[in-house]
């Protein structure tokens, strides 16, 4: 077989490994085209999203910075490098890169997005919001913009908006489980408890084992001063994220009213 041909099947094997989750495979796929072909930028941002999937985000930054070393104008490794410099927390400079990758390709819905979670994650909230209503002109069935979208206008204390962002979102897609989650919060804020706790049963039938749902009943029983129920769904929430719950519930006011029972301290100690 030819070199090409050699390249093609590598080609072919790292995405399929890669759709199929087995990222360092695919890595190695990548790698043995780079060894014969080392100027294939395509090759090195394949590479890249595939270490950017394994969590290996300094190294798929590298990856793709050697593609834009090759190809300046390759949208796909400017939007590949913001997200992986998103998830090292350097929104700034992912913020740069996924306005480079947008003035390649403006119609690009993923790059919108992407850019709204970074300026999310900036505190520019207003600025988020007019992106995914961006990617909303592109791609209207987008629950995940309608998702983020209500996130942002919470942040903006526009709890009302955000309910319908959240309405919206869940029209398009009734299984997402942290769609019915950010709602019951929502509504939990407004002291709609009972609507809230449907939300968080509705999410617990689409996902049983959903950490972020049992701990949403929790604050909503603890507000309303329901200990008993409070501390059983706060159990039923760290029996599935032990860590990050604890860390939470240590600090949430939600939970004030119950706070000196000993049952709830026994439960962030254990």
């Amino acid at each position: 077989m030819s070199q090409s041909d050699d390249s093609e099947i590598f080609y072919s094997q790292g995405h399929v490994l890669r759709e199929l989750g087995h990222y360092e495979g695919a890595v190695s796929r990548y790698d043995q085209i780079l060894v014969s072909q080392p100027d294939d930028y395509k090759a090195w941002s394949y590479r890249g999203y595939a270490l950017e999937s394994s969590g290996q985000y300094e190294e798929a930054t590298r990856s793709f910075e050697q593609a834009l070393t090759l190809q300046p104008r390759y949208a796909a490794a400017w939007q590949g490098r913001g997200i992986a410099l998103a998830k090292l927390a350097r929104y700034e400079e992912a913020l740069a890169s996924f306005e480079r990758a947008l003035k390649l390709q403006p119609d690009d819905y993923r790059a919108w997005q992407n850019q709204g979670k970074a300026l999310i994650s900036l505190c520019r909230y207003q600025d988020a919001i007019a992106s995914f209503d961006r990617v909303l002109e592109l791609k209207s069935d987008s629950y995940k913009a309608w998702y983020n979208r209500a996130v942002a206008l919470t942040c903006l204390h526009r709890l009302p908006d955000a309910l319908i962002s959240l309405e919206n979102a869940l029209l398009i897609k009734p299984t997402c489980h942290y769609a019915w989650n950010y709602r019951g919060m929502v509504l939990a804020r407004l002291t709609q408890f009972e609507e809230a706790l449907a939300c968080f049963t509705k999410s617990l039938q689409v996902k049983s084992k959903n950490a972020n749902a049992w701990y949403g009943r929790a604050c909503c029983y603890a507000l309303q001063g329901q200990v008993d129920r409070a501390i059983d769904n706060l159990r039923r929430a760290i029996e599935f994220s032990p860590y990050l719950c604890r860390v939470m519930a240590n600090t949430d006011a939600n939970f004030n009213r119950i706070r000196q029972d000993q049952r709830f301290q026994e439960l962030l100690e254990d």
